[in-house]
């Protein structure tokens, strides 16, 4: 393993991978990295498919609509698996549990199914999510929309990409013609606090969407699909990999104070549109 954190020869997955070459100029290792995640995030998906097919076991976890299912876990099995064998010095954080230390200066931070809830309802918006963060920096992100059959990439400085092909953020600068999306938190309490931002918000922006995935809500900021994303309440692997997808395409993700609720919050939109967007946020209560 060398100071940037890539691996040596003894542990390098094949630098000529599939997905690889769209990112040409990138460090062949960090290519390499983003290959594997990719081929991980689809591997992910293979296991949502599947899952589909028969009745599952569901569990609650911090509240009654916090669902898991044994997919969730299936799919994130089947990550650490492959990690475990290929990159066994890698550190990994993964939303159903394993938390792994690592000595590579490599971290992989994995949502096994970002949407559970629609995935149980069988609501096309769910994914595979998977950062590759190297010395405390995230590079790499991965969402495969098994809802769909679209993966988004990017390597940090080589662009963002649906599929194989190059996506970039729409040139919105005027926030009352801006389509907005958001999430909500698995508590009450919060909700209640959140309906409010929500009442203000939505007077003063063209519409707002609810898809349920934080990590597709980022890619399609990214996409242009739609042009700004707030969340509060958010795991670091809800966002760890839509958060880079969306900077390589051209997006600013920040994670100002949030005014309730626990941790920061997520925003991301245009760098045309950010500031007014930011002043919104705070007006409605949503930020400190």
């Amino acid at each position: 393993m060398n100071s940037q954190g890539v691996p040596d020869k003894q542990h390098a997955v094949p630098a000529v991978a599939p997905g690889g070459g769209r990112w040409a100029g990138a460090e062949p290792q960090v290519a390499a990295l983003a290959a594997l995640a990719l081929d991980l995030a689809r591997g992910a998906g293979q296991v949502h498919r599947r899952g589909l097919e028969r009745t599952l076991r569901v569990e609650t976890k911090s509240s009654v609509s916090d669902l898991v299912s044994e997919v969730d876990r299936q799919a994130e099995r089947l990550i650490v698996e492959r990690l475990s064998a290929l990159r066994p010095d890698d550190a990994i954080l993964a939303e159903e549990g394993t938390l792994l230390r690592g000595t590579s200066g490599v971290r992989w931070v994995i949502d096994p199914l970002d949407g559970t809830t629609n995935y149980l309802y069988g609501y096309p918006a769910f994914a595979a999510s998977i950062a590759v963060e190297i010395d405390g920096e995230p590079q790499i992100g991965a969402v495969y929309d098994s809802s769909a059959g679209r993966c988004y990439s990017a390597v940090r400085g080589f662009g963002a990409f649906c599929d194989d092909h190059p996506i970039r953020v729409r040139d919105q600068s005027d926030l009352e013609r801006s389509l907005v999306a958001t999430g909500f938190s698995y508590e009450a309490e919060q909700r209640e606090r959140q309906g409010s931002v929500l009442a203000l918000v939505l007077s003063r922006v063209s519409d707002i969407r609810r898809g349920g995935a934080a990590a597709l809500d980022l890619c399609h900021v990214a996409a242009g699909h739609l042009d700004a994303y707030w969340e509060l309440d958010n795991a670091p692997w809800d966002y760890a990999a839509g958060s880079v997808i969306a900077r390589e395409a051209g997006a600013e993700v920040l994670f100002p104070q949030a005014a309730h609720g626990r941790g920061p919050a997520v925003v991301a939109a245009n760098s045309l549109l950010m500031a007014s967007f930011l002043s919104l946020l705070k007006e409605s209560g949503a930020l400190a």
